[in-house]
C-alpha cells in the first residue's frame, strides 16, 4: 500500500501569484474558450456578434 505524501509548507504569496491561482486561472480560461467555441457552433455567429458587440 502506498502512503500519501505529507503536505509541505505553504509557499509565501506574492501579490496572489501562487501555483494554485495560476492553475485556477488556466482552468477558467479553458472553460471560457470551450464555451466560446460552443456558442459559435450553436448560433452560427462569432462570439462578438452573438453578444452584439459588432
Amino acid at each position: 500500500m502506498t502512503r500519501l505524501s505529507t503536505p509541505t509548507q505553504a509557499e509565501p504569496t506574492i501579490w496572489g501569484f501562487t501555483r494554485d491561482a495560476e492553475s485556477l486561472n488556466g482552468r477558467l480560461a479553458m472553460l471560457g474558450f470551450a464555451f466560446a467555441i460552443a456558442i459559435e457552433r450553436l448560433s452560427g455567429e462569432g462570439i462578438l456578434h452573438f453578444l452584439n458587440l459588432i
